[in-house]
């Protein structure tokens, strides 16, 4: 299928952003094998010009194994029957697979004047804004992106910038099996504890949803844009969604 086959819609600037924004457009992609979807923003980011839109991508993956590129075979202790990909993210290893959100952002630093810190500081203010949607206290640590709650990590990022544009982007473990993450160091990290939003909440209806709503909606806000899905369904139509 092409990325125009599935759900989209464009993100209108908020009425308080300082300055004209680029175009946003926010895609929803269901569950996808890792490598095409990985090779499709690699290639987009290779051959985008000055006009091109940038994106949002939200998905999941199929069970899979990510090794950064200055990853260490060290931290991949017993992968089992789990592929093992090396792709050109920051980082070391981590797992994706089903009730894992996983977002991408595909934007054109160079065009917003966002340096590396920025995008990573803008992600983890998202994420934690988004735990905190659902009751969840989160936080940073020093030694490593991403964000813990209670020293447990439950998002990760990784993020590479080529041509003026960043691709990947963040993880954020909702409703999964968790049992992968114990076959690997995640992100690097010996005996590094992991958890997930199903964890720590007592309604775990449509959670998969419910948190790319709110993830995807953080996201906007802290890029200059409106929170889509705080819009009337009405209003979404006239904003270009399909």
């Amino acid at each position: 299928m092409l990325l125009s086959d599935y759900k989209w819609f464009q993100a209108a600037a908020s009425p308080s952003a300082s300055a004209q924004l680029p175009k946003l457009l926010v895609r929803r992609l269901g569950l996808q094998e890792y490598e095409p979807i990985w090779k499709s923003m690699r290639y987009l980011v290779e051959n985008a010009d000055g006009t091109r839109a940038d994106e949002i991508w939200l998905l999941s993956h199929k069970p899979v194994y990510t090794q950064g590129q200055a990853g260490k075979e060290e931290h991949v202790l017993n992968p089992g029957n789990i592929p093992v990909l090396r792709c050109d993210r920051g980082g070391q290893v981590t797992y994706h697979g089903p009730g894992q959100l996983i977002a991408y952002l595909l934007l054109n630093v160079r065009r917003r004047k966002i340096g590396v810190r920025e995008l990573v500081d803008l992600i983890e203010r998202a994420l934690i804004a988004s735990l905190q949607e659902f009751g969840i206290d989160a936080g940073t640590q020093a030694n490593g992106p991403g964000v813990y709650v209670n020293d447990a990590k439950m998002a990760a990022l990784g993020l590479r910038i080529k041509h003026g544009w960043s691709y990947h982007g963040l993880s954020l473990n909702v409703d999964m099996d968790l049992s992968p993450f114990a076959n690997i160091n995640p992100c690097g990290f010996v005996n590094l504890e992991v958890s997930q939003i199903a964890g720590l909440v007592t309604d775990r209806e449509s959670l998969m949803r419910r948190a790319s709503e709110v993830v995807a909606n953080k996201l906007l806000a802290e890029l200059g844009y409106q929170e889509f899905y705080s819009l009337k369904s009405w209003e979404r139509a006239n904003n270009g969604s399909r």
